[in-house]
Formats: C-alpha cells, structure tokens, sequence
C-alpha cells in the first residue's frame, strides 16, 4: 500500500497515523512540487493529497482513505462505535480539516514554506490575520478537550489524529499550545505525542524535513 504526499502535510499526516495505530504497512512516497508522477495523478487526478494505491485501487482525500482503512482493518476503531462519540469524532475532524487548516494555511506557508521551501519571502500580513483567525478556534478547543483521555472519551479517535495533525504542521510556525493559556490543550497534545503511532509517523517525517535543508 502506497501512500503520496508530503509527511508535513496534517492531512498526509492523518492518514500515516490511521495506518500507524493500525499496523497496516505503507510505502510513504515523496513527490516533487510541480511535478506529480504519473502514479500520483492516476490515484489523484484532482492533485489532491494525500493519495492512496492499494494494488490496483486507487483513492485521494484523507477522510476516505481513513474511512477505508478503517474498514480494511477494523480493529482497533478510529470511528467510536457509540452515536454521540463518532458524531462528535467526526466533527473534531472536520473542525480540524475545514476550519483550523484554512486559517493555518495562512500561517505555515508565509512562516515556513515559502522561506524554508520555496526560497522566498512570505507574507507576514497574511500571516498575522492567520494568527488573529486562529486564536478563537484555540480557545474553544480549550473549552472541548477533557481532563483526562480523549476528545471523544476513553478511546483515541479520528478526532484526535485530525486535529492533532493540523497542531503538528502549526507548530513548524508557530509554538505549541500554551500551557498557560492553553493547558488543557497542551496535556492532551502531550498525550497523543506519547502513542506509540505518533512517535513513529514523527521519526519519518523528521527524515524527510532533513531534506529541506
């Protein structure tokens, strides 16, 4: 099983982690800005990352490869078997994938990529109105995250693997969540980076940020 993009990527991230947390063996391949393979566009023709090739199907977007992993290997679930619980992980995802990630884009591109990747100045205007879009999305995930276990409850969730992911390209950017301000936050990103699944998707993707130079 073949998975495309960058490991920097929250959503290429996501999609390594629910295959970490899985067991299930991936092949991360690396493709070059500009220039997808023809591999990559057959599996995305809409340059989507990430991509998956399983044999001979194909699939891009990392909530339906997640969703297809899960029912590959179902056990143990990333999808809460109780109705509040997979509601509420769902939603966390979509918090993470479809708010946080615009706002973070902002962020991450004018700080990070286009310095580091691109070799040119960013945008620090932009970036700033990311930071000032953000904040409040901080703040209520402060009010969401429990004491103790997960977003969702006892079990570790889709949940928690989206919106740690997106923390985890902010934080190339920007620091971590702020244990003064955001200390409920902080432990529980604490907790995840404590999985056995987040320290092994970490050590790949330390690897391929060595290549940036």
């Amino acid at each position: 099983m073949q998975v495309y993009g960058f490991p920097l990527s929250p959503f290429v991230r996501k999609v390594l982690l629910v295959a970490a947390v899985k067991g299930i063996a991936v092949e991360s391949v690396i493709g070059r800005p500009g220039a997808p393979s023809p591999e990559f566009l057959e599996a995305s023709p809409f340059r989507k990352i990430p991509a998956l090739r399983d044999g001979d199907f194909t699939l891009s977007d990392s909530t339906a490869i997640a969703t297809y992993m899960d029912a590959l290997h179902p056990e143990p679930a990333i999808f809460p078997a109780e109705a509040r619980a997979r509601g509420k992980a769902i939603w966390f995802e979509e918090f993470a994938d479809t708010i946080i990630v615009p706002a973070g884009a902002k962020i991450v591109f004018n700080r990070f990529v286009a310095p580091r990747v691109l070799g040119r100045p960013g945008d620090e205007a932009a970036a700033e109105q990311g930071m000032a879009e953000i904040a409040p999305m901080l703040d209520y995930l402060e009010g969401a995250v429990p004491a103790e276990g997960w977003l969702t409850g006892d079990t570790f969730s889709i949940g928690d693997i989206a919106v740690a992911s997106v923390l985890r390209t902010l934080a190339y950017a920007m620091p971590s969540p702020d244990p003064d301000r955001h200390p409920a936050t902080a432990a529980w990103y604490a907790r995840v980076g404590e999985q056995p699944c987040w320290r092994a998707v970490a050590e790949r993707e330390a690897a391929a940020v060595a290549t940036l130079g």
